[in-house]
């Protein structure tokens, strides 16, 4: 059950970095820019999905 926990921390962790790398990125090229806010925001929503799909999973096996 920790591990789910990790993995879904680590989602924040990549969309920290995928917007680093958008704005390091903004005056060399925003097709680029654009892709990488792209996995940001995916990377946010599986972190609120995973969180979501977790307490579900841990209400399953409450007696």
């Amino acid at each position: 059950m920790k591990l789910l926990k990790i993995f879904q921390y680590a989602y924040l962790v990549f969309a920290m970095l995928f917007i680093y790398d958008a704005i390091v990125n903004w005056s060399i090229s925003h097709t680029r820019t654009y892709l990488s806010l792209a996995f940001a925001a995916l990377a946010i929503f599986m972190y609120f999905f995973r969180k979501r799909f977790r307490r579900k999973f841990e209400d399953q096996n409450k007696p």
